[in-house]
């Protein structure tokens, strides 16, 4: 007994110690407006000598040969009017490295084929693999047997013009030479597609770049930042297309934005995307196409060695006794193994509910999953205007376990706090259709989540990525380890825990498309339950006050929070749950990921 309580006075002295650590370091950083202290050769341009230059990266194994179909994977894709190639080959043209940075390099495409022309530049940072692309462009022949666009403009403008000259945005004499950062001025009706860069002061010749017809092109946003000069304001982003998801047309061209002046986000950029007014969206994989792509690509999905909630299929669920509630009625309704019985349609009016079975024992039975049965459910839609086709493959659990907190060096498993029932998780694979070639996965993580780039993730079995779930929320990471939701620089949020065991899912053999609306009407069949829009678990509210008790009490007593603030700390859904709607609810089921 004494042991163990020198061991908690001795763990509480230590967190005592950690809290005041954060506290003065907190203080430090907040004075001198910085995040870390660390020693950097300093120069009055912000500028350093170049790093080497990234190398290409390619999958870990060959791109295979995809069933036939109309345009999927034949490399070229046409936007109506337009016909674009994707360009992976590049020319550095210039690079600077910054002091809290590895830098960039600005790159001019290679390789175009004959009768395509330049959109504008490519530029990406050097920690990474040279992973990037730029469209070229040239106007469709109306006569090519290779076009299944029945689009044309009522204007007699050319598609594609040069512009009329150059502004020069920004130069400096640092970094890897000289770097000269132009913006093709184009003709009234069209728009300029990127930025181009030199090493000289010579203006660009306008034969380099081309300007697109102002109706065949949407607005695009800043994303990223690349670069950020100390001395100068500096700026360069990565654009995206601003209207985005299923139905969007907005085409990423791969280009760069670049400005001496703050560009808010809801600024309209001086460049544009490209639009796809190719309604058939020809370039979209077919059904054997995608049953290809998932047997290629099909992720495995580990979960943590100590999960007590698997996963089960949907109908595993129903089978084993999950109930319909309605509003006004005390007894559940069992539901059909196919959801046939469910009320579909509509939108979530909280009249209807799903819960576990009455019955103790299958109440616990059903919350620990069925691991056998688990499978991946398959949305298809188009990406970036049809240029890329996402994959989403949803996983269902019938149970989502207790929230773990950490509190510095503390750990405290809740009781109640973060569970409900019917929990829906999902990843998405993004694919090129140019050529079928991965691109990102991203990862859904509670309320929110992050793609990531190829070179970024974890393969096995070839090109299929590993997924890997947390220990009772069932978030999805690229990598195992400890993640927190919350406030990282305190140490105090909700511990996700992700790690490989022999508990996972291969998707690319267990899985079931169940949506591809592109298709057209009865190629994919939907199940019933997808058209169940209302919540899988009831609405929970707990009473978090005596659990909240429980972590301020094993707390150091001179850096003890206010109940008020350890509120504040969390993330508010672990407090309570409205039971979660299926994936047809979900804003990405037809929109962007977040």
């Amino acid at each position: 007994m004494k042991r163990r309580v020198e061991g908690v006075i001795l763990l509480k002295i230590i967190c005592g110690f950690w809290w005041v650590f954060q506290f003065v370091r907190d203080c430090i950083v907040k004075m001198l407006r910085c995040e870390c202290f660390c020693w950097h050769r300093h120069t009055d341009h912000g500028f350093s000598l170049p790093h080497p230059q990234p190398q290409p990266f390619s999958l870990p194994s060959p791109i295979p040969e995809w069933p036939p179909g109309r345009g999927f994977a034949n490399g070229k894709i046409n936007l109506g009017e337009l016909e674009v190639v994707k360009i992976i080959k590049f020319e550095s043209v210039w690079s600077c490295n910054l002091l809290s940075s590895e830098g960039v390099t600005f790159y001019k495409p290679v390789g175009i084929p004959d009768g395509f022309f330049c959109l504008g530049y490519y530029c990406q940072p050097n920690d990474q693999p040279l992973r990037g692309y730029v469209l070229v462009a040239r106007a469709r022949v109306a006569s090519s047997q290779e076009v299944y666009c029945d689009c044309d403009s009522d204007s007699d403008l050319p598609a594609l013009r040069k512009p009329v000259n150059y502004s020069l945005v920004w130069s400096t004499d640092y970094g890897n030479g000289c770097g000269f950062f132009w913006q093709p001025n184009p003709p009234v009706g069209y728009k300029a597609m990127g930025i181009l860069v030199t090493d000289t002061a010579d203006e660009p010749d306008v034969e380099e770049v081309r300007c697109v017809r102002e109706d065949l092109t949407e607005t695009c946003e800043i994303l990223d930042t690349l670069l950020a000069t100390d001395s100068n304001p500096f700026q360069v982003w990565s654009t995206r297309p601003c209207n985005r998801g299923m139905f969007g047309k907005g085409v990423s061209v791969g280009t760069f934005f670049c400005s001496t002046y703050f560009v808010p986000e809801e600024e309209e950029l001086e460049i544009a995307c490209l639009k796809n007014l190719d309604h058939t969206l020809h370039a979209m994989p077919n059904v054997n196409q995608i049953h290809a792509l998932i047997k290629h690509y099909g992720p495995t999905v580990f979960f943590h060695p100590d999960e007590d909630y698997m996963p089960s299929s949907v109908q595993w669920f129903f089978k084993n006794g999950a109930l319909l509630y309605e509003e006004g009625k005390l007894k559940g309704e069992p539901i059909d193994c196919w959801g046939s019985n469910l009320p579909c349609g509509g939108t979530n009016d909280g009249l209807y509910w799903i819960d576990l079975p009455a019955d103790d024992d299958a109440r616990n039975n059903v919350k620990k999953g069925n691991l056998e049965s688990a499978e991946l459910y398959v949305h298809v839609k188009p990406a970036l205007g049809g240029t890329f086709t996402d994959i989403a493959m949803w996983v269902f659990c019938p149970f989502n376990g207790p929230a773990n907190l950490k509190i510095g060096l503390m750990n405290i498993q809740m009781n109640k706090i973060g569970q409900h029932i019917g929990d829906w998780e999902h990843f998405t694979l993004r694919l090129s259709n140019f050529t079928g070639e991965l691109w990102q996965v991203y990862f859904s993580q509670h309320s929110g989540g992050e793609w990531v780039d190829a070179f970024n993730l974890e393969f096995i079995e070839g090109n299929k990525p590993v997924i890997y779930s947390t220990r009772y929320g069932h978030a999805s990471f690229p990598h195992p380890g400890t993640y927190l939701q919350g406030s990282v620089k305190l140490g105090i949020g909700v511990r996700n825990d992700a790690a490989r065991s022999k508990y996972f899912v291969d998707s690319s053999s267990r899985y079931e498309i169940i949506a591809a609306e592109y298709l057209g009407d009865g190629v994919v069949r939907e199940p019933c339950w997808l058209q169940y829009m209302r919540e899988w678990g009831p609405t929970i509210v707990y009473d978090s006050r005596s659990e909240i008790d429980k972590i301020i009490s094993m707390l150091p007593l001179f850096v003890r929070f206010s109940v008020e603030n350890i509120f504040d700390l969390f993330p508010t859904e672990i407090y309570g749950e409205e039971g979660p709607t299926g994936p047809k609810e979900k804003d990405n089921w037809v929109g962007d990921e977040r």
